[in-house]
């Protein structure tokens, strides 16, 4: 069987209420550092996303404390380093495609923050 076909395993990370709202953590998901966000957009306060908390242009594990915000239609969050910014959705490095991270499914059941990887 190929492994590469299974579905991601969901990991639970923390009650929603411990992350504040438009800010990030870092959880550590079979041994990979992800970034971890809680978005509150246009009043709903339940949108999580999770993205590789390694920030290739500065070469340090800090995405999980960038700030949280929009350029257009996208949801990014900027590095604290070079403030490259970081599509949520999808892990894209807007300024440089080829700094771009992955990007996890995330999502809140029972007021658990889950992750799969």
């Amino acid at each position: 069987m190929n492994n590469d076909r299974l579905p991601p395993a969901w990991t639970p990370i923390c009650p929603l209420d411990d992350i504040v709202p438009n800010t990030g953590v870092c959880a550590l998901v079979n041994g990979e550092q992800v970034a971890v966000f809680h978005v509150s957009e246009g009043g709903a306060n339940n949108s999580v996303f999770a993205i590789d908390n390694f920030d290739p242009g500065s070469q340090a594990a800090v995405l999980s404390r960038g700030l949280i915000g929009s350029l257009g239609e996208r949801l990014v969050v900027a590095s604290p380093i070079y403030k490259h910014h970081f599509d949520l959705r999808t892990g894209e490095c807007l300024e440089t495609p080829a700094y771009s991270v992955s990007a996890f499914a995330a999502r809140v059941e029972n007021g658990q923050v889950w992750v799969a990887v």
